[in-house]
């Protein structure tokens, strides 16, 4: 490539112009794209959200890109976007070991590898599910908390009393309940509330893999909302499912059955992850 048209692609870049930046190097004939040609052409293709283009970009330098730091990272990169934390960790560790002390390698590299442990806890988790789904094909169900000890579960406090535990449901309130919030509740929730219609854990922080606004590695459970609607925290009181759903704008999976500290992580603590910033791929 000329000078004046490095020249143009590097403003473009800095303006954000991607897009004219792979119009301009696709109007080049393949033949005639040289390494930094199709360098830059996958690096706009990253900027743009194209991840897959880019790595058919790449492809096709890969063996003049071995020894590049910048080839690797901008591999990584887009492995990382299309979720294939495990070659992105492999890449952006290739271009850390060509140069060291690049940050931005560092820290998407150290995403990299958080997130493929993540997603190797979740695919060993699914594969224990379907074995067992597998294992009990066949078998009577399991009755809810058949296995489990709910001798020790419950505080037994003046205030979990007062606030929150009710007489054991009845089918009758139960199907009341579901009408009125407009879906079944589950079936081992309505087991747990037969052996106690509502009240507070003893044990109250439940692990989270990911970090919430309440702790590092788990959130912490003020107390299990009971059947009913004499308690203001039971699923119908003036502060159950519909309050949140109402005041907080929680959807209704989300809004039943537990009260989390804070209020903003109800029931399932959603945190944005992070991503890498797409202005971060270097140069």
């Amino acid at each position: 490539m000329n000078q004046a048209l490095i020249e143009q692609l590097n403003q473009w870049h800095e303006e954000d112009e991607h897009q004219r930046i792979v119009d301009s190097l696709l109007a080049i004939p393949e033949e005639e794209r040289d390494y930094d040609a199709v360098s830059r052409l996958a690096r706009a293709y990253n900027n743009l959200g194209l991840y897959e283009e880019a790595l058919n970009q790449f492809e096709k330098i890969a063996e003049a890109g071995q020894r590049d730091p910048l080839w690797h990272y901008r591999v990584g990169f887009a492995l990382y976007h299309l979720k294939r934390y495990e070659d992105a960790a492999q890449a952006l560790s290739t271009s850390d070991t060509l140069e060291t002390g690049e940050q931005n390698t560092e820290l998407l590299l150290r995403w990299s590898l958080q997130k493929a442990e993540k997603q190797q806890r979740q695919e060993r988790r699914i594969a224990a599910k379907r074995k067992a789904a597998l294992e009990s094909r066949g078998s009577a169900a399991e009755v809810p908390f058949s296995n489990f000890s709910l001798v020790d579960f419950w505080d037994d406090s003046e205030y979990a009393r007062k606030s929150y535990q009710s007489e054991p449901p009845t089918d009758e309130l139960i199907a009341s309940i579901e009408e009125e919030l407009g879906y079944k509740l589950p079936s081992s929730y309505i087991a747990l509330m037969k052996h106690r219609n509502g009240g507070i854990p003893k044990n109250t922080c439940f692990p989270t893999e990911d970090a919430t606004s309440w702790a590092e590695d788990h959130i912490a459970i003020t107390g299990i909302l009971g059947i009913g609607r004499d308690k203001s925290y039971s699923l119908c009181g003036d502060l159950g499912s519909k309050f949140m759903i109402e005041d907080w704008g929680f959807r209704i999976m989300d809004a039943f059955g537990l009260r989390i500290s804070p209020l903003r992580n109800w029931f399932s603590s959603c945190e944005k992850p992070k991503k890498a910033d797409q202005a971060s791929c270097k140069q």
